[in-house]
C-alpha cells in the first residue's frame, strides 16, 4: 500500500508533506515542525532529481527523511540556541531563592528537621536543626518549595 501511494504520487508527496508541516508551523509555532518540513522538502527535491534510480525506493526515502529530520532538528537547535539567556532578574520565577538572606521568626517549631516560618503573608516550609517556635533564623538556601535555615543569635 505504501509502495503504491509513493509511486502514484511521485516526489510530490514529500513536497506536499513539507508544505503542510510548514503551514502547521505557522499555525502552531514551536519551531519543531519547521525542521521536519524542511527535511521533507529536501527529500522531495532529491526525489525530483533521482526518481527513476533503482536505489531510490520508498524505504530509502523514508530513511533519508528520518535522518534529515534528525539532522535538521539538531542543526536548528544549535542555530536557535537554548533558553539559557542571561536575564536582569534571574530569580523572577524562583520565589524561594528570593528569600535567601532574609531574617524570620519560626512560626512553628522545627521537629525532625521540618518546621514553618512566616515571611510576608506566606507560611514557608523549612528544613534545619530542631528549634523551638519564636527563634530568629536566617534563610540560607532554597530547594524546590522548602527553605533551608541557619540559627542567628539575637
Amino acid at each position: 500500500m505504501i509502495d503504491r501511494i509513493v509511486s502514484e504520487l511521485g516526489p510530490w508527496n514529500w513536497m506536499v508533506l513539507g508544505f503542510v508541516l510548514l503551514v502547521m508551523e505557522i499555525i502552531a509555532p514551536g519551531i519543531f515542525m519547521l525542521w521536519i518540513g524542511i527535511a521533507a522538502l529536501i527529500v522531495g527535491a532529491v526525489s525530483l532529481l533521482v526518481w527513476d534510480a533503482a536505489f531510490w525506493t520508498w524505504q530509502v526515502q523514508v530513511l533519508v527523511f528520518l535522518a534529515l529530520s534528525l539532522v535538521s532538528a539538531l542543526v536548528g537547535k544549535k542555530l536557535i540556541g537554548g533558553r539559557d539567556e542571561p536575564t536582569d532578574q534571574p530569580l523572577l520565577n524562583r520565589r524561594g531563592a528570593q528569600m535567601i538572606g532574609r531574617m524570620a521568626t519560626l512560626a512553628e517549631p522545627i521537629r525532625d528537621g521540618c518546621g514553618r516560618i512566616r515571611l510576608g503573608d506566606t507560611l514557608w516550609r523549612v528544613s534545619g536543626p530542631d528549634l523551638p517556635a519564636g527563634t530568629q533564623v536566617r534563610v540560607t538556601g532554597a530547594a524546590d518549595t522548602d527553605l533551608e535555615l541557619t540559627v542567628e543569635r539575637v
